[in-house]
């Protein structure tokens, strides 16, 4: 049997919800590992609808857990229900959503509120020393759950290929020790658990992204 990995998803689309690529890439290297994904989502209303082609925030409302159901292909559950005494490990794909839907972290930064559910979820595989693995904007997570951890999110400093670099700062501020990688490498907290790279924060080739992903995912389930 092989190990049973909880997915969390934060809606479906890099703007309000999860990053589609990245959790495709998690779910495809999870199959390919012979584990088994199992996915959930918050049954709560986004905090907005964003249209993906303006770019620009609509009038609509949208749930969470509906939308993420798109990628799970109807196949999710309610984090509500998530007992982690059947699960051997969790990961958590970025986009906006996680920092819209999952936590506050897009309006208020480090002073931000993690929602009650998935700080739960994340301190339960953590107590019972299971991995965790976070891609993109989600160490931000931990970050904020977890003081003292060591996490990825790519690089530190802002350029071209790393527009977001400043994260790695206001994850400093926190009390996290910032490790620099490139795209298609991982960063191993031994102590706490947690797999991070870095994927859409970095403007790199889908390939590379999907490549880092990969590994995380490897490691994920060899340290299930």
């Amino acid at each position: 049997m092989g190990k049973r990995v909880a997915v969390v998803l934060a809606g479906c689309g890099v703007y309000d919800g999860s990053e589609i690529h990245e959790s495709s890439a998690v779910l495809v290297h999870l199959s390919r590992e012979g584990a088994q994904a199992e996915v959930y989502a918050p049954d709560v209303d986004q905090m907005h609808v964003v249209d993906h082609v303006k770019g620009q925030p609509t009038q609509e409302k949208r749930n969470v857990l509906v939308e993420s159901a798109r990628i799970a292909r109807g196949n999710i559950k309610d984090l509500a229900k998530l007992d982690v005494k059947g699960l051997d490990a969790l990961i958590i794909p970025g986009g906006f959503g996680v920092a819209k839907n999952l936590s506050t972290w897009a309006t208020q930064g480090k002073n931000c509120i993690v929602s009650k559910e998935v700080e739960d979820v994340l301190k339960a595989f953590h107590a019972a020393k299971k991995p965790i693995g976070l891609c993109c904007i989600s160490p931000v997570l931990a970050a904020k759950i977890f003081p003292g951890c060591e996490l990825t999110v790519g690089h530190d400093t802002e350029c071209e290929k790393w527009p977001y670099a400043k994260t790695a700062e206001t994850m400093k501020e926190l009390g996290c020790k910032h490790v620099n990688k490139h795209v298609t490498e991982i960063h191993v907290d031994v102590k706490n658990k947690l797999v991070t790279t870095s994927a859409f924060m970095c403007n790199a080739p889908i390939h590379e992204v999907y490549d880092g992903i990969g590994k995380m995912v490897r490691e994920v389930v060899r340290l299930a």
